[in-house]
């Protein structure tokens, strides 16, 4: 049997990774308050105990009981670090942070740090929380700053990328707050206040964001870093659109790609590229040249390099671009098939706007009523979850589409047809 607190650490991380609450976990056999103990480390759990957790979690008990064996966590972790580039010691470092004793809480951060960021770029966003949860914890157990703010910034970003806008926004607020008092890097202020933004800008919020762009630009850009800086005005890009200020979006965007080059740093070179791929398409009118020049840049790495995270972004901007060149069928192809995947691992943001999507592409085909009550949905759940920018987003293509087949329907009678012609997307 696995000793505490070791047991209740694992306990507590195959929970948060399947994103369940106490309650939900404990269900009608046990307490909260035991699970509470449990999770803690102050009491012991017992096989019947075991038993029934395990079953919740829908794992062996062994998952709960397993004994470390091996190598300690500081040695794993110097393996992972210095390993080769490509090396993917994801399995091995995980095994090693569960079987942490946890008499290392710096190094046990750093693998936690190094686990939370490889689940978000492979999509797994409910592991990443999982994962940042912990350090967060962990941060405030050090009281390193630093620490603190990076993993409440990055805690930012997942929630916002699982749509939970309402846990993000407090999270963000405390990363800035944390990184002024503690008198942190440039960097570290920036990335908080970056997040806030993108935040603030879901939230549709659009004059604080605007008013935290000026603060970014004025006081922090001039002392960062290219890649940085890049990324600070591909954010300031994305409140110039939603502001309707459509070219100085595509003045911060075109600034924000020449100061990365691919040999520098191709990873960010390419997400860059992509990132203005959408914000190009999400103008009006979209700036369709641009977007499908930028597609084809980060479309020659993406092929060769990219994670199964970037294919599926880099495959559902294929489909948007295909609608927005007027390639209805193709657009409806690859949207469908993208949809259909089991392992889906778009953010919650990405996934909605490629339903959105593929319902438009069906009001176009003639399924009029299927494709509104998709839209409908999408809009419903968009606004309760507050994310009022993609809801304005949903409810106004529900309109514009409307409005279209209305007027290809009109036009169709007028010369003596019926029903809705093919749609000259824009």
């Amino acid at each position: 049997m696995l000793e505490q607190p070791h047991f209740g650490r694992r306990l507590r991380r195959l929970r948060l990774e399947r994103g369940m609450s106490q309650a939900s976990l404990v269900g009608e056999g046990m307490s909260t308050g035991y699970l509470s103990r449990l999770e803690s480390g102050e009491r012991r759990p017992t096989e019947r105990a075991v038993a029934y957790l395990a079953g919740r979690l829908g794992v062996e008990a062994a998952a709960l009981t397993r004994v470390a064996e091996g190598r300690s966590l500081s040695h794993v972790l110097a393996a992972v670090t210095s390993a080769p580039p490509g090396t993917d010691d994801t399995a091995a470092l995980s095994r090693a942070v569960d079987e942490d004793p946890g008499d290392d809480p710096a190094a046990r951060w750093q693998a936690l740090w190094l686990l939370s960021r490889a689940a978000g770029r492979n999509g797994d966003y409910q592991r990443e929380r999982a994962r940042l949860l912990e350090l967060i914890e962990l941060g405030d157990l050090l009281q390193a700053a630093d620490l603190r703010a990076r993993s409440h910034a990055r805690y930012a970003r997942c929630l916002r990328a699982l749509g939970d806008i309402r846990g993000a926004e407090p999270a963000a607020v405390e990363a800035l707050s944390i990184a002024r008092a503690g008198d942190l890097p440039v960097a570290d202020v920036m990335a908080a206040l970056m997040v806030l933004i993108s935040i603030e800008t879901e939230l549709g919020r659009l004059d604080e964001a605007g008013q935290h762009v000026a603060e970014l630009e004025r006081d922090l850009l001039p002392s960062a870093a290219p890649a940085q800086a890049a990324e600070a005005l591909w954010t300031a890009a994305v409140v110039s659109n939603r502001q309707g200020d459509h070219a100085a979006a595509q003045a911060r965007l075109e600034t924000a790609l020449g100061l990365v080059q691919g040999k520098d740093d191709l990873v960010l070179w390419t997400r860059l590229r992509a990132a203005a791929t959408a914000a190009a398409l999400q103008m009006s009118p979209p700036r369709v040249a641009a977007a499908d020049r930028w597609l084809s840049e980060a479309e020659s790495v993406l092929g060769l390099i990219g994670t199964p995270l970037q294919v599926q972004e880099l495959r559902a901007l294929q489909a948007h671009l295909a609608f927005h060149k007027g390639r209805l069928d193709e657009a409806r192809e690859l949207s469908g098939a993208l949809l259909a995947e089991e392992d889906l691992r778009l953010s919650y943001r990405d996934r909605v706007r490629l339903s959105v999507l593929d319902g438009r592409l069906k009001i176009l085909a003639g399924r009029v009523d299927q494709g509104i009550a998709v839209l409908q949905r999408l809009g419903q759940q968009a606004t309760e979850s507050r994310n009022f920018d993609l809801a304005t987003h949903i409810w106004q293509t529900l309109a514009t589409t409307l409005a279209d087949v209305r007027h290809l329907q009109a036009e169709a009678t007028e010369h003596g047809g019926s029903g809705p012609a093919p749609h000259p997307a824009g």
